[in-house]
């Protein structure tokens, strides 16, 4: 008999003596009739939602390491000449990375980078814009250095400012204009 095909009659066995244990366990515990159908989604279902887009970062991948980089006032200025904003804000900065052991490290960025006010003066600053970044460290005596010619804008997303839209009633211009978002 072929190699394979003693394969797939193997792994029909194994599920066919499984769905019996569910079945006959389900009855011992409920003392009813199983409902077959309704077992065998449950089962799809579950496997659908471990195997979801949802759910595989946190089943299959690990959750990416932190670090602290030790040139980060270099690192910020070359990120925020990169993005063309005025400004980066350090308490919302997060370097992190999948592969410590590695020589040479890739990191993932998020910073939230400012833009020029306009006005004289600014009491509460919200950040403008959300930078997402790519780049690559090295590790060093005193933690990781940043290559500063390896960082690489992947994206910018301008954030939505609620103060700075006219939602609603407007006596100034007589409109009656309402915005879903």
């Amino acid at each position: 008999m072929n190699k394979a095909l003693k394969a797939i009659l193997i792994i029909i066995l194994f599920i066919g003596f499984f769905e019996a244990g569910l079945l006959s366990s389900y009855t011992i515990v409920t003392s009813q009739v199983p409902d077959v159908k309704g077992l065998i989604d449950l089962q799809f279902d579950t496997i659908g939602n471990i195997l979801s887009p949802e759910n595989f970062n946190s089943v299959v991948i690990k959750d990416p390491t932190t670090i602290n980089v030790t040139n980060k006032e270099d690192f910020t200025d070359k990120l925020k000449e990169q993005a063309g904003v005025d400004g980066i804000d350090y308490n919302n900065l997060t370097i992190s990375t999948y592969d410590t052991d590695d020589d040479i490290i890739h990191l993932n960025i998020t910073a939230y980078g400012y833009s020029a006010p306009t006005s004289s003066s600014v009491i509460s600053a919200t950040p403008d814009y959300k930078i997402i970044a790519t780049g690559t460290a090295n590790e060093t005596d005193s933690g990781y250095k940043v290559n500063l010619d390896s960082i690489t804008i992947v994206s910018i997303f301008k954030i939505y400012n609620s103060e700075s839209v006219d939602v609603g009633n407007n006596p100034s211009n007589n409109t009656n204009t309402t915005y879903s978002f």
